[in-house]
């Protein structure tokens, strides 16, 4: 599983011309599955982004988490980020996830999200999604977890 996290000030996902999912400071999640990628995975990967320090204390240090902070959590399916980019000029996707067990995947965060976090907004799997944030910082970080 592979997410990218992004600190912003506000974010949001419209799809066909509505707003669907909006979060104010928070993290952008870009969330992937690729082949092999289990729920063991997929709960391994959002523990570790739900605890990861990237929000200042009073120092200013990233010694805070999005929980600690209680911000939004905007995570939005992107299976391009398992992209073989080592060779040409065109990426391969076949390090990704099938379309099924990508969907699956991306619902089994989203319900242990909400689970777990108070505010959580997702964008929609297949769908054309334009995405817009802030990026505070600018702070983004690359989570990978593998299988085992």
């Amino acid at each position: 599983m592979i997410a990218l996290l992004q600190r912003v000030s506000h974010a949001k996902v419209v799809v066909d011309g509505a707003t669907i999912g909006a979060i104010e400071a928070g993290l952008l999640v870009l969330l992937c599955a690729e082949k092999g990628d289990s729920e063991k995975e997929a709960d391994a990967l959002l523990s570790k982004l739900l605890g990861y320090r990237v929000f200042g204390d009073e120092a200013g240090k990233m010694n805070r988490s999005v929980t600690d902070i209680n911000g939004g959590l905007l995570i939005v399916p992107q299976f391009t980020l398992a992209a073989d980019t080592k060779s040409g000029t065109r990426p391969s996707f076949t390090p990704a996830a099938s379309p099924q067990d990508g969907l699956r995947l991306f619902e089994h965060v989203v319900r242990q999200a909400r689970a777990r976090h108070p505010v959580v907004e997702t964008g929609q799997f297949g769908a054309d999604m334009k995405v817009s944030l802030t990026n505070d910082g600018p702070v983004t970080f690359w989570l990978q977890v593998h299988p085992k």
